[in-house]
Parts: C-alpha cells; sequence; structure tokens
C-alpha cells in the first residue's frame, strides 16, 4: 500500500449502501490500533463537536464482545452508541455493529489498518442497510463528526505512546 499523506481524510461511496473513509496518521499502526481500542483513549479523541464529551466508553474487544458510548451534550442531553464486535485481528482489522437507537438502522463498520514508512493508513466502511439510510448519514454531519476527531486524534496520538 503505497503511504497517504496525513491530516485529511477520503470520502467515498463505493456501492449504494457503503461510505468508506481513508485516513493516514503520522505514527505506528500499534499506537493507532492502541488509540481506537482502549477505553481509555477513546474518550480524549471520539467525541465529535466541541463541548461533547464521552463520560462512559466501554469495550470489550474480542469477536462477540459488546461496546458502549454514552455521548453528553453541551446542554447535558446525552445519546447512547451501541455495538458488538465481530472480528477482531488485534493491529490489523475489526468489524463491528454501531447503532444510535431506533431511530436509525444498524450498521456494520469494518476497520482496516496498514503501515508504511511510519505512516499508517485506516480504511473505514460503513454497511448501512439501504442506500436511503447512508445517504441519510451523509447528510447528518457525520463527516465533519468524524474529522474533527480524527484532527484531535492526530494531536493526541504521541501522549498514548
Amino acid at each position: 500500500m503505497n503511504a497517504r499523506m496525513p491530516g485529511t481524510s477520503e470520502y467515498s461511496t463505493p456501492s449504494d449502501r457503503e461510505i468508506r473513509v481513508v485516513r493516514a496518521f503520522s505514527a505506528p499502526r500499534k499506537l493507532v490500533y492502541e488509540a481506537m481500542s482502549n477505553p481509555k483513549h477513546v474518550p480524549k479523541w471520539m467525541t465529535g463537536p466541541e463541548g461533547v464529551t464521552m463520560p462512559v466508553c466501554e469495550m470489550d474487544v474480542r469477536a462477540g464482545g459488546k461496546w458502549r458510548f454514552v455521548y453528553r451534550m453541551a446542554n447535558g442531553q446525552e445519546m447512547t452508541l451501541q455495538g458488538s464486535y465481530r472480528e477482531i485481528v488485534p493491529l490489523e482489522r475489526m468489524v463491528s455493529t454501531e447503532s444510535w437507537g431506533p431511530e436509525w438502522p444498524e450498521t456494520v463498520n469494518t476497520m482496516e489498518l496498514a503501515e508504511s514508512q511510519g505512516v499508517t493508513t485506516m480504511t473505514l466502511t460503513v454497511l448501512y442497510p439501504s442506500k436511503e439510510a447512508r445517504d441519510a448519514a451523509l447528510g447528518s454531519g457525520m463527516k465533519e463528526g468524524m474529522d474533527r476527531g480524527f484532527a484531535r486524534l492526530d494531536t493526541l496520538l504521541p501522549s498514548f505512546a
């Protein structure tokens, strides 16, 4: 795999039901995997817009394990995101389900990490149950929220070593 330029995300729609996000980080794969799989690190960067916190981060990172994040908005409102892990290949691949509640359909997320020349490239493919669900997600501000989290992760990665 060719090394990508860290600091920017590429979003694409490889099918009518998928969104693919490719992002490179200036860090070894081991450190990026640790940042994405350790409940001690995730609440520090995966919070979306400013003022949002993650007071609950539960992760049982193994096939069949569950995960649950509770986000708290600046106004005190909370939202829960949860799912389960289907496949874990440490340092390389995570396949999990994700649900924001009854008003949003469950997705299957496949995250793969590859390292080249000290740069780790994450490829995240999110599979929706329909094109309409995928398009609703694209229109929800998801890109902006994810990019804020990835930018936070860029700055925090050295502190996770």
